[in-house]
């Protein structure tokens, strides 16, 4: 019996490229649906994972209409897919101010929201809907624990709230944060991790909920979509969970997704006794992890990777007699969001067999606007 990965004309892709399991990405986009109890309006699903505007097209067709981005391309992708809900989760700055106004004025049938941590990018906001006539929905990125981005809880984030009302132009949505950092693999730890750095969080929801009704609170990404789905005032923003990889399956074993894509390499060279060279280097696999966190090989038993160069993967093997130059491997991504970022474009695998091209479109950091 084949393994499930195996490709039966494997011979007419290239390597080193991604194909991406039909199947298995349905598959992934049911879960995530059924784990929000088929409620399609507690999810905004991240796009920064899949950028493929052929993956935003199921994800509508089964009800998803809402989406978190983090470029402008991106947002601008699944507004042309009928999405019908966007943030940009990213502080606007520089020339991302006017290019999101041209944004929220090309796509009528979309609402578009963005985030703002400061009264500056606040201002610089306002005076750009204020140009353009228009009005700029907002939420307020807190800074909860990660200290990546956003506004921690105290006098700052009451100053920023407090101000918003000399804004005309800008209308206050809810709240956004993001808690990555929680990544315990104990599901009951990161729990109660993500519940305790979550406690101040909830008291300013609820504070602006009392004014404001029709607050939202976005939370989140894939680590702690189980966590924040218990609540369910909590609009859940998984990404990677659409096509998975081998770091969150190592680390959330409480999500059952499955690998949906995968990257194909190929022996190049044996240039000396038990070691061989694949065409995979860090061009084409995230490489931002240690040299054992990079890709795991399905079809592959008794290895080491043992370094990677730019177009170059060098392995250590236990049965070296037994691989070819030209033989095929099948690799899951240790990190598939940077991977994705890579490629042009995965080949679409349909009961074994590739039966198509589907572009990763925002990929680009501009599409038109």
């Amino acid at each position: 019996m084949k393994d499930w990965f195996q490709i039966e004309n494997i011979d007419e892709i290239d390597s080193p490229s991604l194909v991406l399991y039909e199947d298995k990405l349905i598959h992934n986009l049911h879960k995530m649906l059924d784990m929000a109890d088929n409620d399609p309006n507690r999810l905004m699903p991240h796009v920064k994972t899949n950028k493929m505007s052929e993956v935003i097209k199921r994800m509508v067709f089964m009800g998803i209409l809402n989406f978190k981005t983090s470029t402008i391309a991106e947002a601008e992708m699944v507004a042309n897919e009928g999405g019908k809900s966007v943030l940009v989760a990213h502080q606007l700055v520089g020339p991302k101010i006017s290019r999101y106004g041209e944004l929220v004025e090309s796509f009528d049938g979309t609402q578009f929201s963005t985030i703002i941590d400061n009264l500056d990018i606040a201002q610089k906001l306002h005076d750009e809907a204020l140009a353009r006539g228009i009005t700029i929905d907002v939420f307020l990125d807190i800074n909860n624990g990660m200290n990546r981005s956003g506004v921690e809880p105290g006098p700052d984030l009451d100053n920023l709230i407090g101000s918003l009302a000399k804004y005309k132009r800008l209308n206050l949505k809810g709240i956004h944060i993001y808690d990555g950092h929680f990544r315990d693999p104990d599901f009951q730890k990161r729990k109660e991790d993500i519940e305790q750095a979550f406690s101040k969080v909830n008291g300013i929801y609820r504070n602006l909920k009392s004014s404001n009704p029709n607050m939202k609170l976005i939370c989140g990404g894939t680590p702690s979509f189980t966590v924040h789905l218990l609540n369910q005032e909590r609009i859940c923003s998984p990404g990677t969970c659409v096509l998975w990889d081998w770091g969150y399956d190592e680390k959330l074993t409480e999500q059952d997704f499955e690998y949906a894509a995968l990257i194909i390499s190929r022996v190049i060279s044996k240039p000396t006794k038990d070691i061989v060279t694949i065409d995979l280097g860090h061009k084409s696999v995230a490489a931002e992890n240690p040299i054992d966190k990079r890709v795991k090989f399905l079809n592959l038993e008794g290895y080491k990777l043992l370094s990677q160069s730019e177009e170059h993967g060098v392995l250590k093997v236990n049965k070296w007699d037994n691989i070819k130059v030209g033989d095929v491997l099948y690799g899951v991504p240790y990190h598939i969001c940077p991977t994705i970022n890579l490629h042009d474009g995965v080949s679409l695998i349909r009961k074994n067999s590739k039966v198509g091209n589907w572009s990763i479109s925002a990929r680009s950091r501009k599409i038109s606007v």
